[in-house]
């Protein structure tokens, strides 16, 4: 009997720099049960492995046991898929390289494979979402930084060290804007969600003209504001998302230029706000981008729920692995 039937589930778990979430999957990306926890109070990785632990055993108890689990998939910041460690992540509690995937086999005794959070997010729309099918595409995720997956010839690129793919910093303006990572003008600086409500900030302090925008303290602005504002016909705030649509659209014609992929795929609360961003993303792509490649690659929403992608994605990596006992 093949081991498949056996194992019909496997359990994904996100962790980010405030909350985990975990849950069990089956084979269709229907999460049949989830809870999370906390990710900080725990003074050192191994409390925070034994808590994780503690609260998804008894999801796991409840569906059929240990061995219905085919293996467990990690989602996480600075997650290195060929080490199962987190190197050097610095929105976690704990420094230098933990060897998580190794800590959660131990406790539970089943395969881990452990990738960082937007390689996560492109094998779940992979297997369950938008890029179903397809052997070529890119995921940006826009969030707190910009994170960016990419799948070639079916295959998840991660590089000599695991850690290929990081579009959220290659340059879009020499010498611009100061990154969390120490340079100058990196993409995520202009097209996180940080970044917009940055953009919003320096257009209010440059110009005079009205908005919306200029009823909330500066420093309490987001990129949600901006779009609820260029929803209520807001000039300014539709100019910051033609202003970031401008840059992602540079940006992502050079990506095409290195991978001609069948999509782009954009992830994210940005990406929700519609033509607003959508629109000058194309443009911008449409004016970038070089002769051949014109009009080939599709530009597109994910199709997965923001609330379990992270998970769906996490969990798709543990369809891959091979059983500890074997």
């Amino acid at each position: 009997m093949n081991s498949n039937m056996e194992k019909p589930y496997v359990v994904g778990i996100d962790i980010g720099g405030t909350n985990t979430v975990f849950g069990i999957v089956d084979a269709r990306g229907t999460i049949i049960a989830s809870s999370s926890i906390k990710t900080s109070g725990y003074p050192t990785v191994e409390e925070y492995a034994d808590e994780v632990c503690k609260n998804l055993l008894p999801l796991i108890i409840a569906n059929g046991g240990v061995d219905k689990i085919r293996g467990i998939g990690v989602g996480a910041p600075n997650g290195n898929y060929y080490t199962g460690t987190i190197e050097f992540a610095p929105n976690l509690p704990w420094k230098g390289i933990l060897p998580l995937a190794a800590m959660f086999e131990e406790r539970l005794g089943i395969p881990t494979a452990l990738t960082n959070d937007a390689n996560a997010a492109a094998i779940g729309e992979m297997t369950y979402g938008a890029a179903r099918g397809m052997k070529d595409f890119i995921m940006i995720t826009l969030g707190t930084g910009v994170g960016s997956g990419i799948v070639i010839n079916g295959q998840m690129v991660y590089g000599h060290d695991g850690f290929a793919g990081e579009l959220g910093h290659v340059i879009a303006r020499r010498d611009g804007r100061l990154c969390g990572c120490g340079r100058k003008g990196c993409l995520e600086t202009y097209c996180s969600a940080t970044g917009v409500a940055r953009t919003a900030r320096e257009f209010l302090a440059a110009r005079t003209d009205a908005s919306l925008l200029r009823n909330i303290p500066a420093e309490n602005i987001t990129s949600k504001d901006v779009y609820d504002a260029a929803v209520q016909g807001d000039k300014l705030a539709q100019e910051i998302f033609e202003f970031t649509g401008n840059i992602l659209g540079e940006a992502l014609a050079d990506a095409i230029a290195f991978s001609s992929p069948e999509a782009i795929v954009l992830f994210g609360g940005l990406a929700k706000s519609g033509d607003y961003i959508m629109k000058p993303i194309q443009e911008s792509i449409d004016r970038n981008i070089l002769n051949i490649y014109k009009g080939k690659t599709k530009l597109l929403v994910s199709e997965l729920k923001d609330s379990d992608a992270a998970v769906l994605g996490a969990s798709a990596l543990a369809w891959e692995l091979k059983d500890l006992k074997e």
